[in-house]
């Protein structure tokens, strides 16, 4: 049996280079890896945004892996390898969500859509305001790997109304395979953590202690152990 391949969806406004410590350390591990841009993001970011062109991107990149995919999100990206692991026909051995714990509905969603909206109408489109946030949350490495793809600052309103027609609980009820939501103690989009937890048929919550909201990119080591966990196990289970 061919050894599980990682496919690893990046978070909104970044790119594939978010994931540039993980995938080295999956490199080292032996583990092969897959790190596509979604439309709107990096090398693909003249093409539109939209979820169903994201799965496509998602579907492309898996047909490439020989062997089982573990699949591994984080924010965005988390929400659509969720989203993904319960509409494709290729169901993943695993998937790894990470701070995607909160449902994106309702005035919740509405209010962050005004505000992106609002950051989006500044003369600079809010670069600034990004910028001072990276630098406030994010350490010098994770920042320097993020500024390689760049930062698609105008794809977040798109993004945001797809959001608001995927059912996060509905897809992970529908996801036979282990579910590991992975958490930044500080993350604020832990509220409905518990909710995921339960509605997983196999679900494992793992928190990161002293990580926010960008958790690969603040503790990539504690963050990559939990990955490489992960990989191991469906190894292990698959007889890899």
């Amino acid at each position: 049996m061919p050894a599980p391949t990682v496919l690893l969806v990046h978070g909104v406004r970044a790119s594939r280079t978010m994931w540039l410590r993980q995938l080295a350390a999956l490199e080292v591990a032996g583990v092969p890896a897959l790190a596509p841009d979604l439309p709107g993001h990096g090398a693909r970011r003249d093409e539109d945004f939209t979820v169903a062109a994201s799965l496509d991107v998602l579907d492309d990149a898996a047909s490439d892996a020989d062997g089982p995919v573990v699949v591994a999100g984080l924010s965005m990206g988390g929400y659509l390898a969720l989203h993904w692991a319960a509409c494709t026909t290729r169901r993943p051995a695993a998937v790894l969500a990470a701070a995607c714990s909160t449902q994106p509905a309702g005035v919740g969603l509405a209010a962050y859509r005004l505000l992106a909206r609002a950051i989006g109408r500044l003369p600079d489109g809010g670069a600034r305001l990004n910028e001072l946030m990276a630098r406030r949350f994010v350490p010098a490495p994770g920042r320097a790997d993020l500024a390689v793809g760049g930062m698609a600052l105008g794809v977040m309103d798109a993004v945001l109304a797809g959001m608001a027609d995927i059912d996060t609980l509905a897809d992970i009820a529908q996801i036979d395979a282990p579910i590991w939501f992975v958490n930044g103690r500080w993350d604020h989009f832990r509220a409905h953590e518990r909710r995921f937890l339960a509605a997983a048929a196999r679900g494992r919550l793992v928190i990161v202690p002293g990580a926010t909201h960008l958790v690969s990119l603040v503790q990539p080591v504690a963050f990559n152990r939990v990955l490489l966990e992960l990989v191991a196990e469906v190894a292990h289970d698959d007889g890899a």
